[in-house]
C-alpha cells in the first residue's frame, strides 16, 4: 500500500496549517536614505519624482510614484554565484572576466537564483557561547562553536537547509553611529574560512547572518579578505545571504523554521535585494 501523499492531501496539509495559525517573522532589513551598508556599492536613495498635485485628473484624483537607485548588495540582500570569483574563475569554472562582458552575467546571475521554500535553523551563536551581548568584534565563529549550538538547541542541520548565524551584531544596525555596524575599526564577527566550510560540508542550500559582510572581519581589515565567500561562492556552490534581521527570532527562541526567499529576477545581476521571512505553526 503506498504510503505517498498526494498533490492535493498536501496543499491541504498546508492550508490547514495556516488556518490553525503561523506566526511570521521578517528577517529583512528597512530599506531607507542613510542605513548602514558596505562602503564597496552604491548607496539606497529614494525620490518622488511625480508628488500628489503634480497632475491632477478631471475627476480631481492624483497619483505619486517614486524612484529608487541602489547596488544590488545594499539591505538584506543575497550574492549570485556571480557575485565573487577566485584566480579569475568563478563556480562553474567559467573565466569570470568573459562571463560579464557586456554587463551582465547570464550564467550565473541572480535571475537563475530559484525561490527558497526549505527548512530553516537559526544558529544562536551568543546564546550557546553564554555572551549574550553578542559575539565581540572581529571574534571569529569556528566550526565547534556551529557543532555545539547546534547540539545545545537540539537543532540538527541537514543537507537542503538554509542557515541563518546570529552573532548579536545586528543590534547595531539602527545604532545613531552608523559606522558601528559597519566595523571597520572594530572588527565584525562572523564566521571564517573553516566555519564556511563546516556550513558547505553540512549539504547546506544557503547561508545568512546579521552581519554586514556575512564573515568575520578582522579591526582595521574592512573586506580586504573575504577567504567565506571564496569557499561557498566559487568552491561550494552555497548561496550566502546578508546584513539579516534576526533579533525577534532569537528572542523568541525559534530554532527551526519554514524559510521563504524569493530574490528580484534581474537578468544578470551579482546579487538581489530580499526580504526573507521565517514562519512558524503556533503551539
Amino acid at each position: 500500500m503506498s504510503t505517498t501523499t498526494s498533490p492535493a492531501s498536501g496543499t491541504q496539509t498546508l492550508l490547514a496549517a495556516v488556518s490553525a495559525g503561523t506566526r511570521v517573522y521578517d528577517l529583512g532589513r528597512r530599506l531607507s536614505i542613510g542605513m548602514p551598508q558596505s562602503p564597496n556599492h552604491p548607496p539606497f536613495w529614494h525620490a518622488l519624482p511625480r508628488r500628489h498635485g503634480d497632475a491632477v485628473r478631471v475627476d480631481g484624483g492624483s497619483a505619486a510614484n517614486d524612484i529608487i537607485t541602489m547596488g544590488t548588495h545594499v539591505g538584506t540582500h543575497i550574492d549570485a554565484f556571480s557575485h565573487v570569483s577566485q584566480d579569475g574563475r568563478l563556480f562553474d569554472g567559467s573565466d569570470a572576466a568573459d562571463a560579464g562582458r557586456g554587463g551582465r552575467f547570464a550564467e550565473l546571475g541572480a535571475h537563475t537564483i530559484a525561490p527558497m521554500v526549505r527548512r530553516g535553523v537559526l544558529l544562536d551563536v551568543p546564546a550557546a557561547l553564554g555572551t549574550p551581548d553578542g559575539c565581540v568584534p572581529g571574534y571569529e565563529i569556528t566550526p565547534q562553536d556551529l557543532t555545539r549550538t547546534a547540539e545545545r538547541q537540539g537543532t540538527q542541520v541537514r543537507p537542503g537547509d538554509v542557515v541563518l548565524i546570529r552573532s548579536g551584531w545586528g543590534r547595531l544596525f539602527g545604532d545613531a553611529d552608523r559606522t558601528r555596524f559597519v566595523g571597520h575599526d572594530s572588527g565584525v564577527p562572523g564566521v571564517g574560512e573553516a566555519g564556511a566550510t563546516w556550513l558547505a560540508d553540512q549539504g547546506v542550500h544557503a547561508a545568512g547572518a546579521d552581519t554586514i559582510a556575512f564573515e568575520c572581519l578582522r579591526p582595521g581589515a574592512g573586506h580586504s579578505v573575504l577567504p567565506a565567500h571564496r569557499v561557498l561562492l566559487v568552491e561550494r556552490g552555497v548561496y550566502i545571504i546578508e546584513t539579516m534581521a534576526l533579533e525577534e527570532l532569537a528572542a523568541a527562541g525559534v530554532h527551526e523554521f519554514l524559510f521563504v526567499l524569493s530574490p528580484l529576477a534581474i537578468f544578470g545581476a551579482t546579487g538581489s535585494p530580499v526580504r526573507p521571512l521565517a514562519v512558524v505553526v503556533d503551539a
